[in-house]
C-alpha cells in the first residue's frame, strides 16, 4: 500500500466510520478490497482502483439533493491536498463522476478498466446478504416503507426519475439490485455476482411468502 493510499484511507475512515445509512467506512473498505482484488485479476492499476474505491462515496448525490458534481470536486480537493499527481487525480475523479447507477434505462459506462473494477466492486457490495442489509438500512434512513404491495416497482428511464423515486425498499430489488448482475463489467465481477444474485432471489421469495402468510 502506498503512502498516498494510506493517507486517503485514514481521512475517509475518520469521516465515515459512524455513518449509518449503509454508506459507512465498512462499505467503503469492502469496496476497496473488492476493487483491488478485481484489479489484480483483470490487469488494472490496483492503486488507481483502490483510490477510486476509497473516495467513490465521498459526497454521494443521495445525500446532496441529487447533485452529482459535489463528489468529484471533493475527491479532487482531497487528492490534491494529499499530493497526488495530476494524472492520478484525473483518473480517480473520472471514476467518482461516472460510477453511480442512475436507473434501469440509463447506461453508465466506465471509461477505464480501473473504473470498471471499482464500479463492479461497488455493485457487488449492493447485492447479496450485505446488499440486502444495506438496502433496508438506507430505506429506514430515508423514511421508506419496507414494502407496499399496492406500489409496483418502476424501471426508471432517466436519471432524474430515478433520483426522484421514493419507493419502498423491496421495490429497489426490481429497480436496481436484480439488474446489477448483468451490468458487471469484468469477468471477475460477473463470477462474484452470481451467488449473491441467487441469494437475493431466495430472500425476496421468502420475504413475500412471509408477508403473505405463506412462509
Amino acid at each position: 500500500m502506498s503512502d498516498l493510499v494510506s493517507r486517503v484511507a485514514a481521512h475517509i475512515k475518520a469521516r465515515f466510520l459512524a455513518e449509518s445509512s449503509g454508506h459507512d467506512w465498512h462499505h467503503i473498505h469492502r469496496v476497496r478490497e473488492l476493487a483491488r482484488r478485481i484489479a489484480e485479476q483483470e490487469g488494472a492499476d490496483p492503486e488507481i482502483a483502490e483510490l477510486g474505491a476509497l473516495v467513490h462515496d465521498i459526497a454521494d448525490w443521495k445525500f446532496h439533493d441529487g447533485d452529482d458534481s459535489i463528489g468529484p470536486r471533493q475527491a479532487a480537493a482531497l487528492l490534491t491536498r494529499e499530493g497526488a499527481a495530476p494524472e492520478v487525480i484525473a483518473a480517480v475523479v473520472d471514476i467518482v463522476a461516472t460510477i453511480s447507477y442512475k436507473g434501469a434505462g440509463v447506461a453508465t459506462p466506465m471509461r477505464t478498466l480501473e473504473g470498471q473494477c471499482v464500479q463492479d466492486a461497488d455493485r457487488l457490495d449492493a447485492i447479496g446478504a450485505i446488499g440486502i442489509a444495506r438496502c433496508f438500512a438506507y430505506g429506514g434512513h430515508a423514511g421508506r416503507l419496507m414494502h407496499d404491495p399496492d406500489e409496483p416497482p418502476v424501471l426508471h428511464q432517466s436519471a432524474a426519475a430515478y433520483k426522484a423515486s421514493k419507493g419502498a425498499s423491496l421495490n429497489h430489488f426490481h429497480e436496481k439490485l436484480f439488474l446489477l448482475k448483468e451490468r458487471m463489467n469484468t469477468a471477475t465481477g460477473r463470477a462474484l455476482a452470481e451467488p449473491r444474485h441467487r441469494f437475493m432471489e431466495q430472500f425476496v421469495a421468502q420475504f413475500l411468502a412471509e408477508w403473505e402468510g405463506r412462509g
